[in-house]
C-alpha cells in the first residue's frame, strides 16, 4: 500500500491526515484503473485493511471529493462511482446497453463559462453525465 503514501502531502496540503482508513480506500483507487461505487472501494480496502467499515468508506469518499482530491460522477439510477483526481473529464452512458464512454472537459468548457455568466452561479461539479443511446442500441 505504499503508492498511496505519496498522497499524503496533497492531503496535509487539504488539512487532513493520512490515516490507515485513507491509504487503504487511496490504494484501491490508485490501482483500480477507473470509477468505483462505494461498495466496490469497500469490498477492495478491506483486504488490505480488514477493521475497515462500509460507513467509513461512504464518509471517506464524501469527504475526499469534497476536498476535490477525488471525482464523484452520478451513473444513473442514483448510483455514484468514484476515481483519483487526475483531470477533468465527463460522460456518455447508453441507457440500453450501460456502455459508458469518456469525454474530455475541453468541449464543454465554453459551456461551463456561459452557464456561469448566464445564471450568475459559480460551477462547483467538474462533471456531467450524458444519458443516450451508443451507436450498436440505436440500431
Amino acid at each position: 500500500m505504499t503508492c498511496s503514501i505519496n498522497y499524503a502531502p496533497q492531503l496535509r496540503a487539504q488539512g487532513l491526515r493520512m490515516t490507515p482508513q485513507r491509504n487503504a480506500i487511496l490504494h484501491v483507487l490508485h490501482h483500480s484503473g477507473g470509477h468505483l461505487s462505494p461498495t466496490q472501494v469497500y469490498k477492495q480496502a478491506r483486504k488490505e485493511y480488514p477493521r475497515l467499515t462500509e460507513p467509513t468508506v461512504y464518509r471517506t469518499l464524501e469527504d475526499l471529493a469534497e476536498k476535490k482530491f477525488l471525482l464523484a460522477a452520478h451513473v444513473g439510477n442514483g448510483k455514484i462511482v468514484y476515481e483519483l483526481a487526475a483531470k477533468q473529464h465527463h460522460h456518455l452512458i447508453c441507457h440500453k446497453c450501460g456502455g459508458t464512454v469518456q469525454v474530455e472537459h475541453a468541449p464543454l468548457e465554453l459551456l461551463y463559462r456561459q452557464l456561469e455568466s448566464s445564471t450568475g452561479y459559480k460551477l462547483d461539479s467538474g462533471h456531467v453525465t450524458f444519458f443516450g443511446l451508443c451507436s450498436d442500441c440505436q440500431s
